[in-house]
């Protein structure tokens, strides 16, 4: 039997394939639509040259047509490769030399239409469960991002154990306003949905007046940090608006506790938050049923192993656990303890009950509105400037953002042109929200750039 994932969420397609899939508004896509959508292409990728194995890269807008597209790359076989539609040219460039994809998608609208009148792919190619779904490239440490494998027995192990830690149930219908390039729109929320049959209320981005609107017709919420802190501000989100909803999720960035407890006074829910990365999908989450506490991330999923390693270092093993990093053989071996435990750099605690409590992280990551930031590639950028003796680039807590990139110049500049400068090789998310400009930087006895301290220098930089 396949392990193809693609077999396990159709196999999980409502009997009456009628059924909505994806609600825009007043329009409506079956499921039936979907699929014969996602056959259809699948046959066009074959009938295109592309096998087993093969990379499919898609940096693409949110649409219907990217899902059908997504789906039948797993459907043949291939390896999906989504890109953030906020990369440059320079960024791009690096992940098409590095992934080698055979296909570059950046049209999936254009490309579901050139598919029409392609012979359908009745049946899944026949994957196993070790073999490759897809390639999602995480920030370096050192400025060079990381491919991370996922494979079919990841994706599905992970997908199966929301479906039940969540409750999903017949009739639920999930507001979808995340990215489909990032795991949490692709992985956690999608598969989620589809598992269960839903119907999905499709945004192509998050916008808070389009989803208070939405709202009366969903009954599960996922989103980011700044989902709930723009809704929190908008006048028009109610107690009573908010009510319907059986369950709001947070994940991709710390969720601050004042905002779980402003979320709480307003609506009467408590939001239910939860800890993954693109290497291992979820990792933890709060109970659905059972105590939700703001601060925490947690239990660990069913057949997920979870210690705390030396300084405090969080270590997880299991099925949804990634093989290791693209064409990094010696990356991957750093990352992995002798045991198979992957080292995912956050650091933290865990209760005798298992409940666990993130406390910081020990890679030099910044989180920004949920997208991953590592201070390397900005500093290599920013460090070729005209003017720029050195930089440090810090993150520093928004009330948007949760967290926002920073960059401390040793030498002069003009700060509106260094933020444009930077803004053209990479993307907005990563690039510097305010720059500051000093004589030199601070050190410590040997020599390190002490950034503990420009943290607490700037801190009130966005308060």
């Amino acid at each position: 039997m396949s392990d193809n994932i693609y077999s396990l969420l159709a196999s999980r397609f409502p009997a009456d394939r009628s059924r909505p899939c994806f609600l825009i508004g007043a329009q409506a896509v079956s499921y039936g639509a979907v699929e014969a959508g996602a056959q259809r292409l699948a046959g066009y990728l074959i009938a295109r040259g592309v096998k087993p194995g093969d990379r499919v890269a898609v940096q693409a807008p949110k649409t219907v047509e990217q899902v059908m597209l997504y789906l039948a790359v797993l459907m043949a076989g291939a390896v999906y490769l989504p890109l953030n539609t906020a990369y440059t040219a320079t960024e791009v460039r690096y992940f098409l030399e590095d992934a080698a994809p055979v296909l570059f998608i950046t049209d999936a609208v254009a490309f579901a239409a050139e598919a029409e009148g392609a012979e359908p792919l009745a049946q899944a190619v026949p994957r196993a469960a070790e073999d490759l779904a897809a390639i999602v490239y995480t920030s370096g440490t050192t400025g060079r991002s990381k491919g991370a494998m996922i494979s079919h027995c990841n994706m599905a192990s992970n997908a199966l154990a929301l479906h039940t830690a969540w409750g999903f149930r017949p009739g639920d219908v999930l507001l979808h306003a995340l990215p489909i390039f990032h795991i949490h729109g692709l992985f956690v929320a999608l598969h989620t949905a589809l598992l269960n049959g839903s119907a999905m209320l499709w945004h192509a981005k998050f916008d808070a007046d389009a989803v208070i609107a939405d709202l009366p017709r969903a009954t599960v919420l996922m989103g980011v940090p700044t989902f709930y802190t723009r809704l929190l501000e908008h006048p028009g989100f109610t107690q009573a608006v908010a009510a319907p909803l059986r369950l709001y999720i947070c994940g991709s960035a710390p969720l601050l506790e004042q905002t779980f407890t402003a979320f709480e006074a307003r609506t009467g829910h408590r939001i239910l938050e939860r800890y993954g990365m693109s290497e291992a999908g979820i990792i933890t989450s709060n109970p659905l049923d059972g105590d939700r506490v703001a601060g925490s991330v947690g239990y660990p999923l069913p057949g997920v192993e979870l210690r705390i390693g030396d300084g405090g270092g969080i270590e997880i093993r299991g099925e949804s656990v990634f093989s290791g990093y693209w064409r990094m053989p010696e990356k991957t071996a750093e990352e992995f303890t002798a045991d198979g435990f992957f080292k995912t750099g956050d650091v933290g605690r865990q209760d005798p009950d298992g409940r666990v409590w993130i406390s910081g992280r020990a890679k030099d990551l910044i989180i920004s509105g949920g997208f991953n930031v590592y201070p390397k590639e900005v500093e290599q950028v920013l460090d070729a400037l005209p003017g720029v003796v050195e930089s440090a680039v810090i993150g520093l807590s928004h009330p948007d953002f949760g967290e926002a990139v920073v960059a401390v110049i040793a030498g002069w500049g003009d700060e509106a042109a260094v933020i444009a400068a930077v803004r053209e090789q990479l993307a907005a998310f990563k690039t510097p929200k305010r720059v500051f400009f000093v004589d030199d930087l601070p050190r410590n006895a040997m020599g390190k750039v002490q950034k503990a301290e420009l943290r607490a220098r700037y801190r009130d930089a966005f308060l």
